[in-house]
């Protein structure tokens, strides 16, 4: 019997964004994004829940040291992306559409190289306290 054990460390940072597909007509992308597609660019309050689930090394009894992962979740998450324009200021959303399911998967990308391959990742992605994504799912 496994003993894996899940934990999870809870940052937030601020961003804007616009939702546009620029193969679409302006009509398009408003009926599709609505609101989201503001030619100004509109922001949100992230909350991030990065959660590691694996067995607990026998010597700490951490699955990770949450201070580590803190530490990690700001160098490569908050860093790069707390106070932007994703659109504008960041190469990861140059070409790719800055949906809150874009940027979970862009955020597990960041972290899944730094991570040990033995614990199992996942995201999830505040974007207001009723819009959320996991992933992966």
């Amino acid at each position: 019997m496994s003993k894996k054990v899940a934990v999870y460390r809870k940052e937030h940072f601020n961003a804007a964004h616009r939702l546009n597909n620029p193969e679409w007509t302006t009509e398009k992308n408003q009926a599709v994004f609505g609101k989201c597609n503001n030619a100004n660019y509109h922001g949100h309050n992230y909350e991030l829940v990065v959660k590691l689930t694996g067995v607990p090394d026998e010597k700490t009894g951490y699955v990770y040291d949450l201070k580590l992962l803190s530490d990690l979740i700001q160098e490569e998450v908050i860093d790069r992306f707390d106070h932007k324009n994703l659109n504008l200021d960041t190469e990861a959303f140059k070409n790719l559409n800055p949906t809150a399911e874009n940027i979970a998967i862009v955020i597990y990308d960041l972290l899944r190289g730094k991570i040990d391959k033995d614990l199992e990742l996942k995201i999830f992605l505040y974007e207001t306290e009723r819009n959320f994504v996991e992933y992966p799912a």
